[in-house]
């Protein structure tokens, strides 16, 4: 059971960008000027990448920026997480 949460936060996030990315391409190329953002956003920060697609179109503003900031927290969470997880099981 663990290995499917495991999986689900490290690879779920991927695959939902880049599902999101073939399905509204636009946006994403409206998000970002460059591909250098995208891919290292898909990389290391999935959720704030998504966050940013979601909320960048029109500009990134006032509360937008708790969306954004949300998105980074559950990036830190799932990387903090593991090795918090990984030093209680011994």
């Amino acid at each position: 059971m663990c290995c499917v949460v495991s999986l689900l936060v490290f690879i779920g996030p991927r695959v939902a960008a880049l599902a999101w990315y073939f399905l509204d391409t636009a946006r994403w190329n409206a998000a970002f000027s460059n591909i250098l953002w995208p891919c290292l956003g898909f990389i290391f920060l999935p959720w704030t990448t998504m966050a940013w697609v979601w909320m960048s179109p029109g500009g990134v503003s006032g509360l937008e920026w708790a969306i954004v900031g949300l998105g980074f927290l559950l990036d830190i969470g799932a990387f903090g997480g593991g090795n918090y997880s990984r030093k209680h099981r011994d």
